[in-house]
C-alpha cells in the first residue's frame, strides 16, 4: 500500500514551486497525496518568514497536530522552507513533536530524513549555511535547489507553471529576511532552465512564470559568455507549445531598455511587470536600504512607457515602516496616483527577527496608524484599478482559460456542462465568462462587457457561420 503525504504551503510562488519539487521527489519513494492529515503518514508544512502572520499560522497549524501525533506517534511531521531555515532548533523547542526541520536548499534530503525517522531517529535538521558561516561557494552550494523534479498535479493549473531561474538575494533590504533564509543570489545555468522549460512544454504547460527574488537581475557567467534575462527570454521564446512567458519579481534599477525591448519584441512575453516600490518617500527608501530613489523609479516607469505598448505594472508597498511620517505616507499616495499601477499588494510593516530593521530601528508606528494607512492606500489603488479596467469595456482580449471560477466552485457547478470560467489576459487581468469544460486550457477571444477593480466580465467571441451561396447546376 502506498504511503500518503499531506503538504500545506503558505507564502510566495517560490514556496509553491518548492512544494511541487518535494511532492515529485516523494512520489518516487512511493508516496501519494492526501488532503486529510489524519490519513497521512507524513505531514509537511512549507513555511514563510516574510511576515509574522505567516509564521503564526504555521505554529497554530502545528499546534493542532499535537493530539494527532500523540495518538499516532509513527506519523512524521516536518517543517520546511524559510521559517525552518530562520528558526532551526527553535521549531523543535516550540513544537517538540515535530520530527524534521529542512531549509529551502535542503529539500532534496527530505526522503532520506523521513526514512531515518521511520527507522527510529529523533529530531532531524538540514539547513543552509548562514551568510558568514563559510566561503561564498560553500554558502551558495548549501542553498541550491533541485528544480528538474516536477509534478504537474501540484501546479496552479495544468497549463501554468513556475520555473526558478535565480536563487537567493543580495539586496539586504532592512525589513527582509530572504537573504538569510534563501542565501546568496545566484543564477541557474541557462541550458538547465531551457531544458526544464522544454519539459514543462512537453507536460502540456502553456504559460511559464520565471521566478527570482529580483528576477530581472538574473545573470549567469560561463567563461567569456554572460547570459542575462533578455537573452534567456529570446531562447525560451523558441520553445513550441509555450504561449506565454512572465517573470517576477523585478527590481527597479535592473529594468533596462534591453530587457524592455525583449518584452516589446517577443510576442510570447507578457507586458505585465511586477516591480515593488515599497514607499514613495526617499527617506523611507533609504531607511529600507532599497538602493534606489523615487526619481530612479520614475525613470524606470518612463522607460516602460516609451518601450512597451499595452504595458501593465503592479507594485508592492509597506506602510508603517520604522519612522514613517504622515508626509512620507502622503508621498507614497501621490506616487501611486502618478504611476497608476494595475494593482498593488499593500502590507503593514511587520518586524522580522534577524533583519537589520529589527536590530537597528524601532518599530514605532502604532498598529492603528498602520491599519489606517493600509486602508487609505488600498482605497486609492482600488479606485485607480477600477477606472483603468473600465477602459476595457467593449474591447476583445485573448484569455488563457484557467478553469472554473471561485463562484462556480462555491456553487458546486464546476462539473456542469455550462459554467462560469476564469482566465487571464496577456497583461495579467482576470476575466470571467460563461463557457464550457472543453474551453479550459485554451486561449480564446473574450469581449468585455463590464469591469470592476479586480475583474473583467465578458462573453466568448463565436464566429458567425454564414450559409454559402447556393447555385443550381443542371448537369
Amino acid at each position: 500500500m502506498p504511503k500518503r503525504l499531506y503538504i500545506e504551503t503558505v507564502g510566495c510562488q517560490m514556496n509553491v514551486l518548492d512544494s511541487e519539487m518535494v511532492v515529485a521527489s516523494l512520489r518516487k519513494h512511493g508516496y501519494e497525496l492526501t488532503n486529510d492529515p489524519k490519513l497521512a503518514d507524513t505531514l509537511l508544512f512549507n513555511t514563510c518568514s516574510v511576515r509574522e502572520h505567516a509564521e503564526d499560522k504555521t505554529y497554530s497549524a502545528l499546534g493542532h497536530l499535537k493530539k494527532l501525533k500523540t495518538k499516532n506517534p509513527e506519523k512524521v511531521i516536518g517543517v520546511m522552507g524559510c521559517m525552518a531555515q530562520k528558526d532551526q532548533k527553535l521549531v523543535f523547542e516550540r513544537a517538540p513533536y515535530v520530527d524534521l526541520v529542512v531549509g529551502p536548499g535542503q529539500l532534496q534530503q527530505i526522503p532520506e530524513l523521513v526514512e531515518r525517522i521511520e527507522a527510529g531517529a529523533k529530531h532531524q535538521m538540514a539547513v543552509g549555511l548562514g551568510r558568514r558561516d563559510g566561503s561564498v561557494d560553500e554558502i551558495k552550494r548549501s542553498h541550491e535547489t533541485f528544480d528538474p523534479l516536477r509534478d504537474p498535479s501540484m501546479r496552479p493549473t495544468p497549463f501554468q507553471a513556475y520555473l526558478r531561474i535565480q536563487i537567493g538575494c543580495d539586496k539586504f533590504c532592512t525589513y527582509c529576511i530572504v537573504p538569510s533564509t534563501r542565501g546568496p543570489e545566484q543564477g541557474r545555468p541557462p541550458q538547465q532552465i531551457y531544458d526544464e522549460a522544454r519539459l514543462l512544454a512537453d507536460q502540456g504547460c502553456k504559460e511559464i512564470t520565471l521566478l527570482g527574488q529580483t528576477v530581472n537581475s538574473y545573470k549567469y557567467v560561463d567563461g567569456g559568455t554572460t547570459t542575462r534575462l533578455a537573452d534567456l527570454l529570446y531562447q525560451l521564446q523558441e520553445i513550441d507549445g509555450i504561449e506565454r512567458l512572465k517573470f517576477v519579481t523585478n527590481y527597479p534599477k535592473d529594468m533596462t531598455y534591453e530587457l524592455l525591448q525583449a518584452v516589446r519584441d517577443l510576442p510570447k512575453v507578457s507586458p505585465y511587470l511586477h516591480v515593488p516600490l515599497q514607499s514613495g518617500s526617499d527617506v523611507v527608501l533609504q531607511r529600507m536600504k532599497r538602493g534606489y530613489t523615487v526619481q530612479d523609479y520614475r525613470d524606470m516607469m518612463q522607460r516602460i512607457r516609451e518601450t512597451v505598448p499595452g504595458y501593465a505594472v503592479s507594485s508592492d508597498f509597506i506602510v508603517g515602516f520604522c519612522g514613517e511620517t504622515e508626509k512620507d505616507f502622503e508621498q507614497t499616495v501621490e506616487l501611486v496616483k502618478e504611476c497608476r499601477f494595475k494593482n498593488s499588494f499593500i502590507f503593514k510593516y511587520s518586524e522580522r527577527p534577524g533583519t537589520k530593521g529589527a536590530e537597528l530601528m524601532k518599530d514605532d508606528i502604532p498598529t492603528e496608524v498602520k491599519q489606517r494607512r493600509n486602508n487609505d492606500l488600498l482605497a486609492i489603488q482600488t479606485a485607480i484599478s477600477e477606472e483603468d479596467n473600465q477602459e476595457f469595456i467593449g474591447r476583445t482580449v485573448k484569455v488563457l482559460i484557467e478553469g472554473p471560477s471561485k463562484r462556480a466552485v462555491r456553487q458546486g457547478t464546476q462539473d456542469e456542462p455550462t459554467l462560469q470560467l476564469i482566465g487571464r489576459t496577456h497583461c495579467d487581468r482576470i476575466v470571467v465568462f460563461e463557457g464550457n469544460q472543453r474551453q479550459i486550457g485554451q486561449t480564446l477571444p473574450i469581449t468585455v462587457y463590464d469591469a470592476t477593480a479586480f475583474t473583467l466580465f465578458g462573453n466568448i467571441v463565436t464566429q458567425e457561420i454564414r450559409p454559402q451561396p447556393y447555385t443550381l447546376q443542371i448537369v
